[in-house]
């Protein structure tokens, strides 16, 4: 759920390319999409702020799109009295079938955690929710916020801690996002009527504007290819062979026993007949 301008479905015809991006800038790897003056790009291209008032939010996108991608963001989010806001940083494809990979943020009243909210979508299917809080306070300082998309499992991370895995499991009838390609996108913007407490809490504009910045993009991509068969070379990089091993499953246990607060697979009210299909892999 998130507001997004209408956006042209781009087919980039290139050669297979892997890009590997150390020191991201923004001015080089994004354009504001939204906002009307809400979004800046600072220091240089080194970071970007996001504003968000009664009026309006903003956001912005990447130049590019990619087919599979190891994105790590660093996010320092609105601080305060923070709720009815939603600070979000995912990649998603275009039109109804569209594929998605979210981190959101939903904020909270001074002094409450925040919700770090994700979520992946397959063929313009989503309810895949996972919720967790947070071990330290996002709105102090910088975190890093990463995606690692291939063609065998998304893995969501933060500071380096995975907290989430969602493995391709085609094999078992389930969609997995990667036959389109996706941009990275980000927006700060008001949802008051389900963010905080399912819509109890309202947003305090008297706060306004409410402000997230954003830095130290780094990204290793592949570019989409007019054949689609992107990143197919046994000469890819590592990464996209990349997957959890033992100490990556234990820090991800670690996450879920200690700070999950939500976890769709788990939800008998919402899925009264069982589980999705992927919960019992």
């Amino acid at each position: 759920m998130k507001m997004k301008g209408s956006i042209g479905f781009l087919h980039l015809v290139v050669t297979t390319l892997f890009v590997a991006a150390s020191a991201g800038n923004f001015y080089q790897d994004f354009e504001i999409t939204w906002g009307d003056g809400r979004a800046k790009i600072l220091e240089n291209g080194q970071s970007l702020s996001l504003s968000l008032d009664k009026a309006s939010g903003s956001g912005f996108r990447s130049k590019n799109e990619y087919m599979f991608a190891k994105i790590d963001m660093q996010l320092k989010l609105v601080p305060g009295n923070s709720a009815g806001t939603v600070t979000t940083y995912y990649l998603s494809s275009q039109g109804p079938s569209h594929d998605e990979i979210d981190f959101e943020f939903l904020g909270n009243l001074s002094g409450d955690p925040y919700t770090l909210h994700t979520n992946v979508f397959t063929q313009g299917k989503g309810n895949r929710e996972q919720q967790f809080h947070l071990w330290f306070d996002p709105t102090n300082d910088f975190h890093t916020y990463s995606i690692l998309w291939n063609s065998q499992s998304i893995i969501f991370s933060v500071d380096g801690i995975p907290i989430r895995e969602f493995k391709n499991l085609e094999s078992k009838g389930v969609d997995f996002p990667k036959k389109q390609p996706m941009r990275i996108y980000g927006s700060l913007w008001d949802a008051e009527n389900w963010a905080t407490r399912g819509g109890l809490v309202k947003t305090d504009w008297a706060q306004a504007p409410f402000i997230a910045t954003y830095r130290n993009f780094n990204a290793q991509v592949c570019f989409w290819t007019s054949s689609g068969s992107s990143c197919s070379s046994n000469k890819s990089p590592s990464w996209l062979r990349e997957s959890l091993d033992s100490n990556g499953l234990a820090k991800l246990h670690w996450a879920e026993k200690n700070y999950m607060i939500y976890n769709y697979c788990t939800d008998t009210k919402r899925f009264p007949q069982g589980p999705p299909s992927e919960c019992l892999a």
